[in-house]
């Protein structure tokens, strides 16, 4: 390997829809081969399945099972190599458990270790793999490795991650066989080092193996760090070549997938746990893409390899940027999951928050404007800034007008807490790409329809946003002009100061993490909220954000309308109408935003080209305000 950063498997759904059975295609190549030219010294690719025989497939995985595979297997190996990259492909033997459901087949189409209750749905007993079954699986594997060795592949990593079915053999939560396969930490090991030995049958005795798990799972009967240990010396006995070291279960998704609240390099600590009782190279993953901390645990020896998933989606050129000490050119990760895991698991490519390209990188490629225009964009949000981004790129003559003092938009008072480091982090990219672009920027500056048909551009994005809704509750008015109702926008940027005690209409991603912040200060804090809290939030995110809310005891209550604004503070009911006041101090709405629609409907018409981009078009995420920038502009 040319460095020691790792791509970590990333399922991206781009898999060939015409013919499944094919694999994967062009977009594929396209995706790993921008990571591979990116820098990266090592690509794992998303999960390949050994059959099609025992359970449903869940995702459009695709499956490895005969010569025909070498073709397309090759192709995504040439790619990755024309850059100086290793290829290595991601072989999962089944998801078990942890699959959804299907009604219409026996066990819902679901296997595992043993006769054990699905994730999704406890009701559903799954199909405990026979031993005759559990061997046709290992054969299935040995084949699978046989064919990837011969297709060029340099490298199969063991998926033992998140509650998957070797996870499932391996933990005594889900292993209740009496079998060669079941009983104490050496039985449950008995799969995987048959697995081992299976792929160095099929690919070579040398063929390089990586295993990756999670140290502990962080759910009541799971796995403990000290058996997680003792499963590193059972790997180094197997003589795999990198342990990699991951943390989490289906029922700790916040491990698993590191949400924006958890710290970076969470896991990190767990590696060096394992660095401790194995000599064997350990990779580790969690929220590594800030590159001093990356390499400081590799200089200061607690992995022996960076994997990152997420940050390479959000940024394939992030190794090379690294290496050429940009850092602050590299495109941060979220950590939000809108753009990757729920577009995944809702059935759609993959994608990113912060990189509108991401799973469509042929098509995204921005291009030189063949005539070159003025463009004003009006708003200096995450929509106005990466419109007038690519448009610059292109080219074209670029000019944001900003009626506050500083671009950012509804960034700026989103990246407030301590707990949103990676937000500000992003909002320091974009901004500093604005600077680095030559845009020019007029700040505290209205962009009234007057001074914008003066200006005459060529083409005009209006990124005006959205401002807080104000609900129809008795006694508001008269709570804003007397100060005690306030918005989350005005107390985050310190416009507005919250009293000891404290009521917030709407629980959503907004309210939940101010009720956050706040209780991090000391305060009282209430969140009222009319439907399901952050029913709008990924559920890692919302997980990890729950177990914070619970440790400051932030009172949550959902389902409650809020019936009036008093001088006591808030009177509520519940679902079934029981009124109580809620005592506040300050009132904080997190209600929801309204479309700032007044200019589009001034300038559309007026001037040839006029865009309505992001929360001004339609009220949305970060995602949403990229999208509308990015693909607008690179096709104007």
């Amino acid at each position: 390997m040319k460095n020691r950063i790792i791509m970590s498997p990333v399922l991206p759904l781009l898999i060939e829809a015409v013919a499944p059975e094919s694999g994967y295609g062009q977009r594929a190549i396209d995706f790993w081969a921008a990571r591979a030219k990116g820098g990266t010294g090592l690509i794992v690719t998303g999960l390949m399945r050994p059959n099609r025989k025992l359970e449903k497939i869940f995702l459009g995985e695709p499956v490895v099972d005969g010569k025909h595979c070498v073709h397309w297997l090759n192709d995504l190996a040439e790619a990755v190599h024309v850059y100086g990259a290793k290829f290595g492909v991601c072989l999962s033997p089944g998801m078990g458990r942890v699959v959804p459901p299907d009604p219409t087949l026996p066990h819902g189409g679901l296997i595992s270790a043993s006769d054990v209750p699905a994730h999704w749905n406890p009701k559903v007993i799954c199909h405990g793999l026979t031993t005759g079954e559990v061997e046709q699986l290992i054969e299935d594997c040995e084949l699978s490795a046989k064919i990837m060795s011969a297709a060029g592949v340099d490298l199969i990593e063991i998926h033992t991650h998140a509650g998957y079915l070797v996870d499932q053999f391996l933990t005594s939560l889900w292993n209740k066989r009496t079998d060669r396969y079941g009983g104490d930490l050496n039985g449950r090991f008995r799969f995987s080092l048959d697995l081992i030995n299976a792929i160095r049958r099929g690919a070579g005795a040398d063929f390089p193996i990586s295993y990756r798990y999670s140290l502990a799972h962080f759910i009541d009967g799971g796995r403990t760090i000290e058996e997680g240990l003792e499963i590193a010396r059972l790997l180094e006995k197997a003589k795999v070549d990198i342990i990699g070291i991951d943390a989490g279960s289906p029922g700790a998704g916040n491990w698993a997938h590191p949400p924006t609240t958890m710290a970076p390099g969470c896991l990190v600590p767990f590696a060096e746990m394992v660095k401790k009782v194995v000599k064997t190279p350990v990779s580790v993953v969690g929220k590594l893409g800030y590159p001093a901390l990356a390499e400081s645990v590799l200089e200061e020896g607690k992995a022996d390899f960076i994997a990152l998933a997420r940050p390479l989606l959000a940024d394939p050129d992030w190794p090379n940027k690294v290496k050429e000490g940009r850092p602050e050119d590299i495109t941060p990760c979220v950590a939000c999951h809108q753009g990757c895991l729920k577009r995944v698991y809702e059935g759609k490519h993959v994608s990113c928050t912060v990189n509108p390209a991401c799973g469509r990188e042929r098509e995204s490629v921005i291009t030189p404007a063949e005539k070159k225009k003025s463009v004003l964009v009006i708003g200096g949000g995450p929509a106005g800034m990466e419109a007038a981004r690519v448009s610059a790129l292109r080219g074209h003559e670029v000019t944001i007008v900003e009626k506050g003092y500083a671009l950012g938009g509804n960034l700026i008072p989103a990246s407030i807490p301590a707990f949103k480091q990676d937000y500000k982090a992003f909002l320091d990219y974009l901004t500093t790409q604005i600077k680095k672009l030559g845009v020019t920027t007029k700040l505290g500056t209205e962009a009234m329809p007057e001074l914008v048909q003066k200006m005459n551009p060529d083409v005009v994005f209006i990124a005006t946003g959205a401002k807080h809704r104000i609900p129809d509750i008795p006694g508001i008015s008269k709570g804003i002009k007397n100060g005690k109702v306030v918005t989350a926008s005005d107390v985050l940027l310190g416009k507005k100061e919250a009293g000891k005690s404290v009521a917030i209409i709407g629980a959503g991603l907004v309210g939940c993490e101010l009720a956050l912040y706040l209780a991090q200060q000391g305060k009282k804090v209430t969140a009222v909220e009319c439907l399901t809290a952050m029913r709008d939030v990924y559920g890692a995110n919302a997980l990890d954000l729950q177990e914070k809310l619970n440790s400051v005891t932030v009172k949550i209550l959902e389902n409650t309308d809020v019936l009036e604004i008093t001088k006591q503070g808030v009177t509520i009911a519940d679902k079934r109408g029981k009124k109580s006041t809620i005592e506040a101090d300050t009132i904080i709405l997190a209600a929801g935003l309204e479309l700032n629609r007044e200019l589009v409907e001034a300038l559309q018409g007026v001037l040839p080209e006029v865009y309505a981009i992001g929360d001004c078009a339609e009220s949305g995420k970060v995602l949403d305000a990229m999208q509308d920038g990015f693909h607008t502009a690179r096709v104007i």
